[in-house]
């Protein structure tokens, strides 16, 4: 039996480490679960495949980022064409069965709120929402999106302030 090396032992070693943010994004990305799990898995793929151009330039971190969102917008626009643009948020609170704190932390109705709330942002404000809360800076986001950190910054602002509008007036 040989032995993991080079771009597949790197994929391994990637996606234990960044598969719950994965999960995350994908969770705010699809609210269906069943294109859900095609998106983490279409994620997982650009991920092992994008290793063989990987030249270390950017923070692993950075790249696992970038692909994945760029594989989540894909996924967006791929769904927005097949459904003409109308977007269900049925599935919202539907979440796999809990395997972890993490796991039962987002079959919360608050957590499930907010992720329909992110779904429902353009593809730019969902791509910097979801990179704030996975506690990345405005640096490493406009790294990843292609922003400048004063807009990152200033976005994330903007959003927050929506938010907080937006559920305070029980809108999500």
């Amino acid at each position: 039996m040989s032995s993991v090396s080079g771009p597949d032992e790197l994929y391994l070693q990637t996606a234990r480490a960044f598969g719950p943010a994965l999960q995350r994004l994908a969770q705010a990305t699809e609210a269906n679960v069943e294109r859900r799990r095609d998106l983490l898995q279409d994620m997982h793929v650009a991920l092992w495949r994008s290793f063989a151009t990987f030249d270390g330039r950017c923070s692993l971190k950075t790249w696992v980022y970038r692909v994945a969102h760029n594989t989540a917008a894909s996924h967006v626009d791929r769904e927005r064409r097949r459904s003409s643009g109308a977007v269900s948020l049925d599935a919202a609170g539907d979440v796999p069965a809990p395997q972890s704190l993490a796991a039962e932390l987002e079959q919360s109705d608050a957590l499930a709120r907010v992720m329909a709330w992110i779904r429902r942002l353009k593809s730019p404000d969902r791509q910097v929402m979801t990179l704030y809360l996975e506690e990345l800076d405005a640096a490493a986001i406009a790294e990843i999106t292609g922003l400048t950190p004063g807009a990152v910054a200033t976005r994330i602002s903007r959003l927050k302030a929506q938010l907080t509008k937006d559920f305070q007036g029980g809108r999500p």
